[in-house]
């Protein structure tokens, strides 16, 4: 996928796509949340999805996340169709960090809980019993992600920059095929957003860390070192292909329906008004 515009690819998918979306689209009664939108994420690939609020970045990943059905076209995530798989067997196989899942996570559950059972596909440990490869790995991803030292604290007492670490930890706990991070920055402080992408860029270049799709409406929060980006606006793809030659002024400012002019330094991206 190394052209911009709407995307035109096979309605089969490579052999090493972890997702692939074939004019897939998504309707709620009479709106329509996701128009035609072709996609395909190779397992070496870091993505992310740019778009204003309300131009389908959730749903997309919805539908990524084995979630939610196409009401038309085709997904492929991991391999399988959706429609003609069991989506119980998918899941465990792809590593989500969303608002909605934080929202969900009982406030008086500790850190390391909260990673370790992820193992499990639950929230909140109960009578689940983990052996001590998993807090091993536990505690790899929480350094990783900077929160060893928050380890014993309570969820619900954490900022929100530490919740979104500790999620993309809980996030990577299964050895994930594909890893999806929506709005990852949203709400940190320049601190916070900061460690947070040098964290997700550090993941980005390790050979082992799974295929990533990174949703935010803002170029800031883009982690250097990821490989393509999606422009949606609308339900509908603006441009797709890898960062360097899709993420442009005028495909920007088309995405936002504004004159925007765009910076580059260091493999970071800067927007303000033209």
């Amino acid at each position: 996928m190394g052209h911009n515009g709407p995307v035109s690819m096979s309605i089969r998918p490579a052999p090493d796509a972890v997702l692939h979306l074939w004019e897939v689209t998504v309707r709620r009664g009479s709106a329509v949340l996701l128009d035609a939108v072709s996609l395909q994420v190779l397992v070496d690939e870091r993505w992310v999805i740019l778009g204003p609020n309300g131009a389908g970045k959730s749903t997309l990943m919805s539908v990524a996340a084995a979630m939610l059905h196409p009401t038309s076209g085709r997904a492929h995530v991991l391999g399988e169709r959706l429609g003609a798989v069991n989506v119980a067997d998918l899941r465990p196989r792809i590593g989500l960090s969303t608002a909605a899942l934080a929202a969900r996570v009982p406030p008086l559950e500790t850190v390391r809980d909260v990673v370790v059972s992820a193992g499990y596909g639950v929230l909140g440990r109960w009578r689940e019993s983990y052996d001590e490869m998993d807090f091993v790995r536990a505690e790899e991803l929480m350094a990783a992600m900077g929160v060893t030292d928050l380890a014993e604290r309570r969820f619900g007492v954490l900022s929100e920059g530490e919740r979104k670490r500790v999620l993309a930890a809980r996030a990577l706990m299964t050895d994930p095929e594909m890893l999806l991070l929506d709005e990852p920055a949203a709400g940190l402080d320049l601190g916070g957003r900061e460690d947070l992408l040098a964290r997700l860029s550090a993941l980005a270049v390790d050979p082992f860390a799974p295929a990533t799709v990174l949703v935010t409406h803002h170029v800031e929060e883009i982690p250097p070192d990821f490989s393509h980006v999606l422009l949606l606006r609308a339900g509908r793809v603006v441009a797709a292909g890898p960062i360097e030659q899709t993420l442009t002024e005028e495909a920007l400012s088309e995405t936002f329906g504004m004159s925007l002019a765009l910076q580059a330094r260091r493999g970071r991206y800067f927007a303000y008004a033209a």
